[in-house]
């Protein structure tokens, strides 16, 4: 069985593949200051809770963002699971190409969402939204290359800065207004809030079509099945994009594809 984790800046997803199976997926709340053996303790209890044992682990792949995190997690395979992992980077094999400038720059996620794109979603050319932290937009050209994207403040954070810059505004729930015009303070931040985003998205979507053509377009990440309620831009939602990526990779990397 392989185990693919990504490391988000606010979320930790682990998934274990058996074959072409995803079989135990796990979201968490990412802890910057937490040791190798807490979190070594913590996945293999996981593992153990859905009758896994250790030793059908026999490959393991990281992506992250946090570079803090990542020999974190390096300790965490060798010692708890007893497996050497793969890391994630710019410079790996990796079935789609990168024709950007300063690749050094690129984020692991934003390689292993493109790599799960082209494979699971293609042909390209193809739109990637990614809605994490930040909301990222990511395009793969109708050669298959990785051309670059965009990036725009999350809506969680781009929420949180609102509230704690104005401080006569209330928090509140972000559910649909009844109407796009707020009659009252609540509705009204929903209503900005919720579909100011919307409009967002559809905004760069269209600007990224006018030059790519007309691409498919794939949405992962927390808020992307709230966003697809509320647009017919996004074709499709998968939140479990960047696991099959990273499987993608691993065995792209390895000795043979199952």
């Amino acid at each position: 069985m392989l185990i693919a984790i990504d490391i988000g800046n606010t979320t930790l997803q682990i998934g274990v593949f058996n074959d072409r199976k995803i079989v135990h997926t796990w979201r968490l709340a990412t802890n910057h200051d937490r040791l190798s053996d807490e979190y070594g303790i913590f996945v293999a209890s996981l593992l153990r809770y859905e009758g896994i044992r250790i030793e059908q682990i026999d490959g393991a792949i990281i992506s992250s963002v946090v570079p803090a995190l990542a020999p974190v997690f390096q300790e965490v395979c060798r010692r708890f699971l007893r497996t050497e992992p793969l890391l994630v980077s710019p410079h790996m094999r990796k079935p789609v190409r990168v024709a950007i400038e300063h690749t050094e720059e690129l984020g692991a996620d934003r390689i292993v969402d493109a790599v799960a794109a082209v494979s699971r979603y293609g042909p390209p050319p193809l739109i990637v939204v990614d809605f994490g932290t930040a909301t990222v937009f990511d395009a793969i050209n109708e050669s298959g290359v990785y051309i670059g994207g965009a990036i725009s403040p999350g809506i969680g954070i781009s929420t949180e800065a609102l509230f704690d810059r104005a401080s006569r505004l209330a928090r509140i729930d972000l559910d649909r207004p009844p109407a796009a015009i707020g009659t009252r303070t609540e509705t009204a931040l929903q209503s900005g809030i919720l579909f100011g985003y919307v409009g967002l998205v559809e905004g760069i979507i269209a600007r990224f079509r006018q030059e790519l053509g007309d691409a498919r377009v794939v949405a992962t990440g927390g808020w992307a099945p709230r966003i697809a309620e509320e647009t017919q831009v996004l074709d499709v939602v998968d939140e479990d994009l960047i696991l099959w990526g990273l499987r993608e990779l691993y065995y792209y990397n390895a000795e043979g594809t199952p």
